[in-house]
């Protein structure tokens, strides 16, 4: 099966920590490296999770907070020092234009040969596939501040207990597939009798935000919500006045949101054990998960049989 995949580089905010790196998520879907919010750090940290920069083929920037695009420079350098060959789209605010030209001739070194810039003004669909539709949502921050979210298309998978009752057999299955429809045994087939809905995986990122309408768009039905949580409940006014969540929050925002599963991040400094935020967070939303840099968290599998409306 494909790998689709969150590997973890960083899960510090404002300032980074002996044992936590400045932000920094490489989303592996497919064929594709999607690197979200390159803080400080970025590009040794892909060595440590024994990830190539050449694996990158997007970079998603929420906003330009040192400890989420410190790391920019740092890895369009190694794209450019690697060779790549392939396009590398970056998408970013178009509010803060100037910084991102900043980072991007931050120093004297080789330009990316196929750099493709997307500046992104309103919320709404960004890219438009394939593999994955990318959506923006403008979120509650300070300072201009882009949400992401990925969504795979719909589609259908065959049951082969349908496929068994009707004689689809052996090859017939893939001229099925291809045709749309086939005659066995003097009966006509056809593609939809033997396969139900299967719903495309949904990924969101959500940075650096007070609770907004935006941010529950973003996690709407998705599979995996990577939110940051800066703070605990008791500090729910720091929280609102620097224009964060908190680990609670976040909770919520997944429980109404829908969502399958929530990963923890983004912690503050004050809070050195990634388990006071799933202690608040697990009692309102049972699939959530504390990470710490370099940590592996896979999308949840589709159900193998989405359940059906009742009734």
């Amino acid at each position: 099966m494909a790998s689709r995949e969150l590997v973890v580089l960083g899960t510090a905010s404002q300032a980074p920590t002996r044992y936590r790196n400045h932000n920094g998520y490489l989303l592996r879907w497919d064929d594709e490296g999607i690197l979200f919010d390159p803080g400080e750090g970025t590009q040794r940290q892909l060595l440590l999770a024994r990830v190539s920069a050449s694996t990158i083929t997007r970079i998603c920037i929420t906003h330009f907070h040192g400890d989420h695009c410190l790391g920019l420079p740092g890895v369009l350098g190694r794209l450019a020092l690697d060779r790549v060959s392939h396009p590398v789209d970056v998408y970013y605010p178009a509010a803060s234009r100037v910084y991102l030209e900043r980072l991007q001739h931050a120093s004297v070194t080789d330009l990316v040969p196929d750099l493709r810039i997307h500046a992104v003004d309103t919320s709404g669909l960004v890219a438009d596939g394939p593999p994955f539709r990318l959506i923006g949502g403008l979120l509650d921050h300070p300072t201009p501040t882009m949400g992401w979210r990925l969504e795979e298309p719909d589609g259908h998978h065959l049951v082969p207990e349908r496929l068994e009752a009707l004689g689809v057999r052996g090859r017939a299955v893939g001229r099925l597939r291809e045709e749309g429809a086939l005659t066995v045994a003097g009966r006509r087939v056809t593609l939809e009798e033997v396969t139900e809905p299967r719903p495309g995986q949904k990924v969101a990122f959500i940075m650096d935000t007070r609770w907004c309408d935006a941010a529950l768009e973003l996690a709407a039905g998705a599979d995996l919500v990577v939110c940051e949580s800066t703070f605990l409940d008791t500090e729910a006014d720091l929280a609102d006045a620097y224009g964060h969540l908190t680990a609670a929050q976040a909770a919520r925002l997944a429980r109404d949101a829908g969502a399958r599963r929530l990963v923890l991040t983004h912690y503050s400094q004050r809070h050195p054990d990634e388990a006071a935020y799933l202690a608040e967070a697990a009692p309102i939303f049972r699939d959530s998960l504390v990470v710490r840099d370099l940590d592996v968290v896979p999308v949840p599998h589709r159900p193998e049989h989405p359940a059906r409306p009742s009734g």
